[in-house]
């Protein structure tokens, strides 16, 4: 019981952090730093923070050299393609279609899940990521959610790194069940530091560090400390003891918080729709969480 409500918590922090992630990265993009840039910065820092946290509480290793393949592959998913697609998308697009559809990503981890790891599809699953979907799409998806001409390629960006996140967050359960969860996630940062350097190496040289604003230096400290190695830490620990469909559907909870936020600041205040929309929000989250579903 204690380790479940820990694995809560953990995903819980995450999707807070990501919530905040939408609005304060697009403070800095492309205006100020440019979207390859960023990824660069983020991997960087993550992985010299994973390294250090990693030394001195876990110090473990990969015993098999068979698992450095499945680890690159975890890098090319879980690391470099997922951040580039989504920081290029981003820039592109606005952060509420970025929000939106960001929510296909629990629905293709329920089908990776079945077709990989023979997660049970069950009927509690099925239901509560439905539910949880119609309250996100009713809080976040209304009138200021719309394609157009202009935003199209950040939004097919942004798809495109929901599906390939949702494929690493089921690749990389059997790598953490067999390793420490921040051992898969070290090496596969590692691996990702290399895969976007060439991406985002031009694009850092050409940032004017020394005329940033503050706020500018506080959204780069948020991205690549707190949304990106707190968020790997906390679901490489939520993949060790939960489904991947679990930890998928929290997303869900994103557009919750990220409104919120919203609320507590005073740039959006708590109407009845929006009240009903949250609590449809985490009622399907607790029916895909129901016990029977957290078999892995």
């Amino acid at each position: 019981m204690q380790t479940r409500f820990k694995v809560h918590l953990a995903l819980l922090a995450v999707s807070l952090l990501y919530a905040a992630t939408f609005t304060i990265a697009k403070m800095a993009m492309p205006i100020y730093i440019k979207p390859f840039a960023f990824i660069l910065m983020r991997v960087s820092v993550a992985t010299i923070c994973i390294y250090l946290f990693h030394r001195h509480f876990v110090k473990g290793a990969i015993q098999d050299k068979k698992d450095l393949w499945p680890l690159f592959v975890s890098a090319v998913f879980g690391v470099a393609g997922n951040m580039l697609l989504f920081f290029k998308g981003l820039s592109i697009t606005s952060p509420i279609n970025a929000s939106v559809l960001m929510l296909n990503t629990p629905i293709f981890v329920l089908v990776f899940a079945t077709i990989i790891l023979k997660e049970k599809l069950s009927i509690h699953k099925i239901l509560g990521i439905f539910i949880a979907a119609i309250g996100a799409l009713l809080l976040i998806g209304g009138r200021n959610f719309s394609f157009n001409q202009d935003s199209v390629l950040g939004d097919l960006f942004v798809t495109l790194n929901a599906i390939i996140y949702a494929f690493y967050l089921v690749y990389a359960k059997k790598l953490m069940v067999r390793y420490h969860p921040l051992t898969v996630t070290l090496y596969a940062f590692f691996f990702g530091f290399f895969l976007v350097l060439p991406f985002g190496f031009n694009q850092v040289l050409e940032i004017d560090f020394i005329h940033l604003p503050a706020s500018i230096w506080g959204a780069i400290a948020f991205v690549t400390i707190g949304a990106t190695f707190l968020t790997y830490v906390l679901n490489a620990y939520a993949l060790k003891h939960a489904s991947s469909s679990l930890v998928g559907s929290y997303i869900y909870l994103q557009p919750v918080l990220a409104t919120l936020i919203a609320i507590i600041s005073g740039k959006d205040f708590l109407s009845l729709d929006k009240f009903l929309s949250m609590l449809i929000v985490f009622s399907g989250v607790f029916l895909a969480s129901f016990k029977k579903t957290e078999k892995s």
